[in-house]
């Protein structure tokens, strides 16, 4: 009886540090929050008041009176005074390398009308010495009030003798101008060049695959040190906004190893999840896509905390703003007016068939590579799931996460498809703020119930990745495409356009499941879901006071939030100078 005694001393003895360790009690923190609205965005999205941080960690969530506990000598005390607290936001995607320089030299317009694209032009000539040219990056002019772009004659008469490039990516407008520099006449036979059908000749509008023919000036050559230094000022813009993570969109194995050099030197202020292009050799047999692939120096998941390799990368189609994304119909009258379309039955461009992207796909998801593509198209949807879907035999996809970049349009079918193999929708939001009343214009009633049906996906198992595909200019609001993330989540939520109109409202779903697209949704697309994404103990200490309540306030107010204070591994990144901040 003695002896069962003793060990029971014993045995409570040894348990005490763990039971003393979980309580809090002996574990002093660097930083608590108290007095907050701690969003957690945890399983039972539940709602703490103060939360603990050591070194880089949450250490504890809870009341302030727990956490008061965990307090020290040394602890830094930041009350929130009532605001909200969320997990740092996870940008999906963008594209932060090229926004980054986009307006280090010129800024660019915000244009809404033709005329101010007109004046722009008009302006920007008087300035050009003879030779230079006029460029505008992104340029999509079905986001102009009148959907169409300028035509050659009102081009012509605000740039008579300066070349003009207004390129929208997939498809673009030239001048005379930059026909005569470029060698481009009426006897010119490319099936890229649009033609008035009245006289036969070129009418300034031109698809991508004509742009090889333009001769357009060199790009800006910029130093190792300038694109740093370029970065580090586009990831402070987007720390305002509480993004404290991003995916990459297109970057590739030399943007991952100098993400790598700008951690070591203490530059990141965001983790940095970087996707890679495939380069689609059609030619290569099976066989020797695997060994490409299985030769490859990385793969998904390789990196740190900070940086990561991401997905590996195609483009299936075009897009959506130039009449060239894969579409599962013709695109229809509407648009051969607007985009120039001369055959009836053109459902947009396909840049790879079946065959050619089984045997690469299969060889990335084998070799443990989450795999993703650029489809904007319900053509490119439904491509890109047939791939999976014989994949998935072999290898089940979604243990590798595999995703589709902008979807766009989803059906009832491919929505099932996406829940039953795991795929991702990698959605952007912003697309639909800008391009909603655009899309219902030319394609219809009918087709845009399925443009961006953020709740059909929801209700259908599928997640979605909330990004927004940043590329150009610097503001959050005005970008061409803007990053606010909380525009995006305003417009899950209301199914609002920049227009003011509110289209198909009985897809919107609520701002606790907005918010999830941008944090723990993320997180599970890059494998991170264990170390970021909600705000929890023992997860990387990430996260934002922010301006407003996203939870309780005013509906159309939700866009308007912005950080008050944004914190990177237990390090403020960003103050808006409201909340009084200890020293660190």
């Amino acid at each position: 009886m003695l002896t069962h005694f003793k060990n029971r001393i014993i045995f409570c003895l040894l348990l005490l540090p763990l039971v003393i360790s979980s309580c809090g009690s002996r574990e002093k923190a660097d930083l608590i929050i108290l007095n907050a609205k701690i969003i957690t965005v945890d399983k039972d999205f539940s709602i703490a008041e103060a939360l603990a941080v050591k070194e880089n960690k949450i250490i504890g969530v809870g009341t302030g009176k727990e956490m008061q506990r965990m307090a020290g000598e040394e602890t830094k005390i930041i009350d929130a005074n009532g605001k909200s607290v969320i997990p740092g936001l996870f940008e999906a995607h963008l594209h932060p390398e090229q926004a980054s320089l986009s307006e280090l030299k010129d800024e660019i317009p915000d244009v809404h009308f033709i005329d101010e694209v007109l004046e722009w032009i008009s302006h920007q000539a008087s300035l050009k010495s003879e030779g230079e040219w006029i460029t505008f990056p992104k340029f999509f002019y079905t986001r102009l009030k009148e959907l169409r772009p300028p035509t050659l004659e009102e081009l012509d008469k605000a740039a008579p003798d300066t070349p003009v490039f207004l390129d929208g990516s997939y498809g673009g407008v030239i001048n005379s101008a930059a026909m005569r520099i470029s060698g481009i006449t009426k006897d010119t036979r490319h099936e890229g060049i649009l033609r008035d059908p009245r006289t036969g000749l070129p009418n300034g509008i031109i698809r991508r695959s004509a742009f090889k023919l333009v001769k357009l000036p060199a790009n800006p050559s910029w130093s190792e040190q300038e694109k740093t230094d370029a970065l580090i000022a586009m990831f402070k813009r987007y720390n305002r906004y509480g993004i404290t993570s991003l995916c990459s969109g297109s970057g590739n194995f030399s943007m991952f190893d100098k993400y790598n050099q700008m951690k070591e030197q203490g530059l990141l202020t965001i983790r940095v999840f970087v996707n890679i292009p495939l380069s689609m050799n059609t030619e290569r047999t099976t066989e020797e896509w695997e060994s490409y692939i299985s030769g490859l120096k990385y793969k998904t998941g390789d990196g740190d905390e900070w940086v990561k390799v991401g997905a590996m990368k195609v483009s299936l189609d075009g897009g959506i703003l130039t009449g060239t994304a894969f579409l599962r119909e013709p695109w229809g009258v509407k648009a051969q007016e607007i985009f120039g379309i001369e055959d009836p039955e053109y459902r947009g461009v396909q840049n790879y068939t079946y065959e050619q992207l089984l045997p690469a796909v299969s060889a990335a998801v084998k070799n443990g590579w989450k795999f993703t593509a650029h489809s904007t198209g319900g053509g490119g949807v439904d491509l890109l799931l047939d791939v999976y879907e014989e994949v998935n035999k072999q290898v089940p996809v979604k243990d590798n996460r595999c995703s589709i970049i902008h979807g766009n349009f989803f059906t009832p079918h491919s929505i099932e498809r996406m829940s039953r193999m795991g795929v991702y929708a990698d959605i952007q939001p912003a697309w639909f703020y800008k391009d909603a009343d655009a899309m219902k214009y030319i394609l219809g009633e009918e087709r845009i119930k399925r443009f961006l049906p953020y709740k059909s996906l929801l209700e259908g198992g599928v997640i979605m990745n909330g990004g927004s595909d940043h590329m150009v200019k610097f503001d959050a609001d005005k970008s061409i495409n803007p990053y606010n993330p909380f525009l995006g989540i305003w417009n899950m939520v209301t199914r609002t356009t920049e227009r003011g109109n509110t289209i198909i409202p009985e897809e919107a779903i609520s701002r606790e499941e907005a918010l999830k697209a941008y944090t723990i949704n993320n997180a599970f697309a890059s494998f991170e879901e264990k170390i970021k994404g909600s705000l929890e103990v023992g997860k990387l200490a990430d996260l934002v006071i922010l301006t407003d309540d996203i939870l309780t306030c005013q509906v159309d107010m939700i866009k308007n939030i912005e950080a008050d204070l944004t914190i990177v591994d237990g390090k403020v990144v960003y103050s808006s100078g409201k909340t009084e901040v200890p020293s660190f």
